[in-house]
């Protein structure tokens, strides 16, 4: 079949070549009558837009690209929802990617966005060698990090303060008469994972009560984890009054085996999250979590890649966004038992 082309278009249409491109382009040049007999016309005739074509006169392809560590993660698929819309409404679209935590299969992906000349990347990290793995390549296309604080490092990144979370959320947990809490699932290598383990940690000693951990030994903090791990840590006597799950969707899976094993929560046992994902606020579920801004970090890696595309010596930024607590009913208050 042959493809609809402008010229096709001018000569149903009954106008100029230029006047067709100004249509689709949203030009102020023409009357916004003419506009939409023109579009209409397209629409009628199947005419496509050749961004091939557009991307090399305009030298640029109104195209970012977004890699994911693992979209299956709700809090995932969240903030890419978020990434597209923003990008959607600075006339952008979006190529989304998956590394299933996998830093070979990330650096695949990033060479083939920039390979597609696309012209800006928003990356949630694999790992914690993502940036040295992925740094012969940043320098070729803008760049911003997600949800990874790389400290001092001259590149852009937007994360909430993982630390200052978690130290929240131990302390409310503490404010409830809880002493024996239970961080559950670190996952080692993540700086994300750290940072949060940290906070627990550095709250405990100053509230005066002893850490535990329940490290996870799984590549993804996702909800099968999180119900492998509880399994085997119910098959024993409860030790602890709250567990402080290192994310909701571990928090999900701590659920489903508590139910599993006739334990109740938060009667048996309170439970917290981190992340606040859709999931969080289901009737059954209702859980106390620790809120990162996804709507607001994904508008800020966008918004700051633009800011690089206006100006190219514009540097680099870094973004630490304020955690904030989500009381549910998944945390029950033992101060009259102490």
């Amino acid at each position: 079949m042959k493809n609809v082309t402008i010229k096709d278009v001018a000569k149903v249409a009954n106008v100029s070549y230029a006047t067709v491109s100004r249509a689709l382009s949203g030009s102020t040049e023409i009357g916004e009558e003419t506009r939409k007999r023109v579009l209409e016309i397209c629409r009628e005739m199947g005419y496509t837009t050749n961004y091939v074509a557009r991307s090399m006169v305009m030298k640029k392809t109104k195209l970012l690209g977004l890699i994911v560590a693992n979209i299956d993660n709700p809090f995932m698929s969240e903030m890419a929802y978020h990434v597209e819309t923003r990008a959607r409404e600075h006339g952008y679209n979006l190529m989304l990617c998956n590394s299933s935590h996998d830093l070979d299969l990330e650096r695949e992906l990033f060479e083939l966005l920039v390979s597609r000349q696309v012209d800006g990347i928003i990356l949630v990290p694999s790992s914690s060698e993502s940036y040295d793995n992925l740094k012969p390549l940043i320098s070729k296309v803008p760049t911003v990090f997600v949800s990874e604080n790389l400290r001092d490092l001259p590149e852009s990144y937007v994360s909430v303060d993982n630390y200052r979370g978690t130290h929240i959320g131990t302390e409310y947990l503490y404010s409830l008469g809880h002493r024996k809490i239970l961080y559950f699932g670190l996952r080692k290598g993540s700086v994300t994972h750290q940072a949060r383990a940290d906070g627990y940690l550095d709250a405990c000693r100053e509230l005066g009560i002893e850490p535990s951990i329940f490290n996870s030994n799984y590549k993804q903090s996702n909800i099968q984890a999180g119900c492998e791990m509880a399994r085997q840590l119910f098959a024993g006597p409860l030790e602890y009054t709250a567990i402080f799950s290192a994310t909701d969707s571990l928090a999900l899976g701590v659920f489903a085996a508590a139910e599993e094993a006739g334990i109740r929560i938060p009667e048996d046992i309170s439970l917290m999250g981190f992340d606040n994902i859709l999931y969080s606020d289901l009737p059954r579920i209702r859980l106390t979590t620790i809120e990162q801004p996804k709507k607001t970090m994904a508008t800020a890696a966008v918004d700051i890649l633009f800011e690089k595309f206006a100006d190219d010596a514009s540097g680099y930024s870094h973004r630490i966004l304020t955690p904030t607590l989500v009381v549910r009913s998944s945390c029950r208050d033992i101060r009259d038992e102490l």
